[in-house]
């Protein structure tokens, strides 16, 4: 599919004062449909993703808020991603704007990513491809927990030369799937149904919040450990330097006696 090429809109004084709306809450959700609250929010991902990149200036890692080109546009033109990423935006302005606002920011975000539900699904492949391409995001990725033959499970899309190509998907064994994301530098894995993020440089998976308290955990557990052997191995060696000086002591004293019975005292 054709798509126009990524865009840059300009600010607008506009931008500074507008506010999204907030979502507003289903009145029951069905819990097919909170595949992104098991992938993302219950995970803790975003913080983790966040640590990773060094919280650094403009960088936003941000998700189910608004976004859209331009204010005031009606609901057929605005989007609420389950997760974008953007670099070198303002994110003071997307807290006071409650979402991405195109046109304030300057810039559309470098990578969305929308994870499927039986309700999205469709609309993840089809409707939204076309919306994200128009507004000129670089990367667009979706995530499907299902395995199917109706499911796209991993798939990662770059805008280039107003086409949106599909990225290289390797099958590193049976039931784990991996693409790279040229904008991110990680890899994302479809890992039998979870969603895994992956560093190469570093060879090691971007942790979650069970993972990151577990290997805290570990570690404090590890150090109070390093600590007994410590206090253990100073502890022998007090006992030795007693030892010690007792033995040169109880060695003083029969020196002592033996010249007293050679009458050298």
């Amino acid at each position: 599919m054709t798509t126009k090429n990524r865009r840059t809109i300009s600010s607008t004084p506009e931008g500074e004062t507008y506010r999204f709306p907030d979502i507003p809450e289903p009145p029951e959700r069905n819990p097919e449909d909170m595949t992104s609250f098991r992938h993302l929010a219950k995970t803790g991902i975003l913080a983790s993703l966040t640590a990773h990149f060094g919280n650094r200036d403009g960088l936003l890692v941000e998700g189910e808020r608004f976004m859209a080109a331009l204010p005031h546009r009606p609901a057929s033109e605005r989007r609420f991603p389950d997760l974008l990423i953007a670099f070198n935006a303002n994110p003071e302005l997307y807290d006071s704007n409650n979402g991405y606002l195109v046109s304030g920011q300057g810039k559309p975000p470098d990578f969305v990513l929308e994870i499927a539900s039986p309700s999205t699904r469709r609309n993840d492949n089809g409707e939204k491809r076309s919306f994200y391409a128009n507004l000129g995001v670089l990367e667009y990725w979706r995530f499907d927990e299902e395995d199917t033959t109706n499911s796209v499970k991993l798939l990662g899309e770059r805008l280039v030369n107003g086409e949106y190509i599909a990225l290289e998907i390797t099958q590193l064994e049976e039931g784990l799937l991996e693409s790279y994301s040229p904008v991110l530098g990680l890899s994302l894995r479809w890992e039998r149904g979870e969603l895994r993020w992956y560093d190469h440089e570093a060879g090691q998976y971007i942790f979650t919040l069970a993972e990151e308290l577990e290997r805290r955990r570990v570690a404090e557990v590890r150090a109070e450990q390093e600590r007994e052997q410590r206090r253990a191995a100073e502890g022998r060696a007090e006992q030795e330097r007693q030892q010690r000086e007792a033995a040169e002591a109880r060695l003083q004293e029969l020196e002592s006696q033996i010249r007293q019975l050679r009458g050298e005292g």
